[in-house]
């Protein structure tokens, strides 16, 4: 059968999904971008909050409208909204022939085929009080702890471009942040074996691949639900003997977590990039109690001061979390304090969303919708204020960069990356004044900077 594949959310999300394609072909299915002309479509969603379940939900009702005015015979829906919402998605949408949870992906292909999936793990989730029990719905938080996670073995479709992969290295979260739903959604901290990251990423090398990017929920816990201190810096210096691999890039590192042995591996490896995503969400003492995260602002203060001391040159990116209930303006001006003391290269700012299953569901939403939108948008301007000055002084550098491929606003300008930018979440460079025609997606260049637009950067090649 021709089966049509939409991912939403995260990398983490779109790993599932390559997998979920991988095997798909390995059945002997034929994949197709076409929803139109699919057999069997899939929509792996996200639920994080209530603008990505509005997005799934959207895409859902999408793809459900090609089983009376398309080729469609079967809507399979997966992933965390299907893990959170499962009976509810089933009843309201009855389109839906199969909902698969997140530790549910190798069932892909019997859902494909119509066969039932196995019945799901039993379900329990913590009250306010301390007891378990089993909740009549889903929207009542429960917490399926799934237990799955793929391999160097498993089949997978790479849908990044040729020259970059994620790599998921572990899945699930021990921690119990207050505004997070993932723990419930995802289940405990596991970690991959070392010798299956190395083995996938061998073969990834071997297609090709020049970047690879290391993703979990918390990568710098990679190990330590094993008992196995140090197990990141040792998976590091292992990858970065890998031939072929040009970047080895680490997303979502958390506060508390971040050893000296991973920073010396960052400062010593010559593959691994010089970038430390870590998400901080607040700097606000007060807020960040009320959140249920480790640390201060002094604390936070401290922590960059040794990350830029171990790792000299190192690129910094946070994201922060504005409009959680009980943050007062004052919380907000000691926020901005702390984004303009310590110029983050890259900083993402969210708004609150209330999410039932969490332990903030309980707290008041206080904060109106308004005043959380102008308190992110008072946060992104200083952001760019800040990051403007340093663009400018940028200009007349001369650069190494990783070409992604043309830039979508025009084909004759090329976009790429320096080490310091990841893709899709960072500002980029658009390399002009070039013959497209020279260079493929996945070619290294030097460039000469040559301006800057807000975020982005403008070069050209570098005259040798």
């Amino acid at each position: 059968m021709k089966i049509g594949l939409v991912s939403l959310g995260c990398p983490k999300n779109l790993v599932d999904s390559e997998v979920m394609l991988g095997l798909a072909r390995e059945a002997g299915h034929e994949l197709t971008p076409n929803a139109a002309e699919a057999d069997v479509l899939v929509v792996n969603t996200c639920a994080f909050i209530n603008s990505a379940k509005r997005e799934s939900i959207d895409a859902i009702l999408e793809m459900a409208q090609h089983k009376t005015a398309g080729a469609c015979r079967r809507l399979i829906v997966t992933g965390c909204l299907a893990e959170r919402y499962r009976d509810e998605l089933r009843a309201e949408i009855p389109e839906i022939d199969a909902v698969l949870g997140t530790g549910e992906v190798p069932s892909i292909v019997g859902a494909i085929a119509g066969r039932p999936a196995p019945a799901p793990a039993p379900l329990a989730f913590y009250t306010r009080a301390g007891a378990i029990r089993t909740p009549s719905t889903v929207s009542e938080g429960r917490d399926a702890r799934p237990t799955y996670i793929y391999d160097a073995e498993t089949p997978r479709l790479l849908a990044t471009p040729g020259h970059y992969a994620y790599v998921k290295i572990a899945e699930g979260c021990d921690y119990k942040c207050a505004f997070c739903i993932i723990p419930t959604l995802r289940g405990a901290y596991r970690s991959r074996p070392a010798d299956s990251i190395v083995s996938e990423a061998r073969a990834l090398a071997a297609r090709g691949v020049k970047e690879l990017l290391l993703i979990s929920q918390d990568t710098t816990f990679y190990g330590i639900d094993r008992q196995e201190r140090g197990a990141l810096a040792r998976l590091l210096r292992e990858l970065n003997r890998i031939g072929g691999l040009e970047w080895i890039r680490l997303l979502y590192l958390y506060p508390t977590t971040i050893d000296d042995a991973t920073l010396a591996a960052m400062a010593e490896c010559e593959k691994v990039c010089k970038y430390i995503d870590l998400p901080l969400q607040h700097a606000s003492d007060r807020v960040l109690q009320r959140m249920k995260r480790p640390g201060t602002r002094g604390s936070y203060l401290r922590l960059l001061d040794r990350i830029r001391d171990r790792v000299p040159g190192v690129a910094l990116r946070t994201t922060f979390i504005v409009g959680f209930p009980g943050e007062s303006d004052a919380d907000v001006d000691a926020l901005c304090s702390f984004v303009n003391d310590c110029r983050f290269d890259h900083v993402g700012v969210f708004t609150y969303s209330h999410e039932e299953g969490t332990s903030a569901h309980a707290l008041d939403d206080g904060v109106p919708a308004r005043v959380k939108a102008a308190r992110r948008s008072r946060v992104m301007s200083l952001q760019k204020r800040i990051v403007r000055r340093r663009q400018r002084e940028r200009v007349g550098e001369r650069v190494r960069v990783l070409l992604d491929g043309p830039a979508a606003e025009h084909g004759l300008v090329l976009k790429g990356r320096l080490e310091s930018q990841a893709p899709d979440i960072d500002a980029a460079v658009f390399l002009t004044e070039c013959d497209p025609s020279l260079y493929r997606g996945g070619d290294f260049a030097e460039v000469e900077i040559v301006g800057a637009k807000d975020y982005d950067l403008i070069a050209r090649p570098a005259v040798l």
